[in-house]
């Protein structure tokens, strides 16, 4: 009888609905955070122009993406006219004299990339998390880095040739058809394998990220919630502890997030034949390479900015995440009362 009472309370949330949650904490996510990068990259262009041809670094809170300078002149959004004398001023003076939604210039070709890949990357992790669990016991506290780690390489593996492919389609003006025949080209000349042409040192960034986030992740979510004499974690705690998991995370691999850009721009530069040979491209030749001309501190150029993107971005869309799945679960919670 005990056990009859106790069943309804286990409520599953359904894989379409962490779909759902994700999807729209990816979406929300991008808004709020792409702002602090297109004013970036504005005051970036500002103080050195950006020539046609030259790559740059996009990232909308989800994913980066690797952009390419076609334009002469100042039509494209980034190569805009504008005198800021810092990252407020920016914000002022492109709300007033191009409008609110010229922030988020840029935004809409990226998410193409970035929502599918958090939708993938989100519930995979929960699905293994649950699947793990129910194997291995729910204490057990290397469930988060194992799901973590291969919901990560999943996602970066499905979507690494699709952004290789996006980026191409966006600095060659390709057709569907001219598309075709290139991927063609390049994988008879070089194999399926060139497709995942910069998986690599994605992989070697993001896989110990998320190994790293989940786990902090979970344990932060844990203690505060035993802090707060709480039994389930509210929209405060997702918040707090996405915010300094992300934070610890993105601290520790920020070595490999230069080495991903650096090889980026290399790789194109050398693709849109700028450069005639490829520079050292292993992930540690690159890292020889920085620490003997810039020293240790090299390796993390761009720290603060990093760390004002990644905690924001992850702080919101754990905590939407999270809200989007306690709402679903109330709604199942409901269904099973009145069936």
């Amino acid at each position: 009888m005990e056990s009859e009472v106790e069943e309804p309370q286990i409520i599953k949330v359904t894989p379409l609905q962490q779909m759902l949650a994700s999807g729209t904490g990816a979406i929300l996510t991008s808004l709020m955070v792409t702002p602090l990068d297109v004013v970036k990259i504005r005051l970036q262009a500002q103080n050195s122009p950006f020539p046609k041809g030259k790559c740059f670094v996009y990232s909308n809170g989800l994913m980066d993406h690797l952009c390419v300078c076609e334009e002469e002149g100042n039509k494209a959004w980034y190569k805009k006219p504008g005198c800021f004398r810092g990252t407020l001023d920016a914000f002022f003076k492109i709300i007033r004299y191009e409008g609110m939604k010229s922030l988020w210039s840029g935004l809409p070709p990226t998410l193409v990339m970035a929502v599918p890949a958090t939708v993938i990357y989100f519930t995979c992790y929960d699905q293994l998390t649950a699947f793990l669990r129910s194997k291995l016991g729910e204490n057990k506290s290397h469930i988060p880095i194992v799901a973590g780690i291969v919901a990560r390489f999943g996602a970066v593996t499905v979507i690494s040739p699709l952004e290789l492919i996006r980026t191409n389609m966006q600095s060659k003006k390709f057709s569907y058809k001219e598309l075709h025949q290139f991927v063609s080209k390049k994988v008879s000349e070089d194999g399926w394998i060139s497709l995942w042409r910069g998986w690599a040192p994605t992989v070697l960034r993001d896989v110990p990220f998320s190994a790293m986030y989940w786990y902090n992740y979970e344990v932060l979510k844990k203690w505060l919630c035993e802090k707060s004499g709480l039994c389930e974690s509210t929209f405060m705690i997702n918040f707090t502890s996405g915010a300094l998991s992300g934070s610890f995370a993105a601290v520790a691999t920020l070595p490999f997030d230069v080495v991903k850009t650096q090889k980026q721009t290399h790789l194109w530069n050398y693709e849109s034949h700028k450069i005639s040979m490829p520079l050292p491209m292993s992930t540690w030749a690159i890292m020889k390479n920085i620490v003997a001309k810039n020293g240790i501190s090299g390796l993390f150029t761009g720290l603060i900015p990093r760390l004002i993107k990644i905690a924001p971005a992850c702080a919101i869309m754990i905590s939407t995440y999270e809200f989007g799945k306690a709402f679903f679960q109330k709604q199942n919670a409901q269904k099973q009362q009145y069936s």
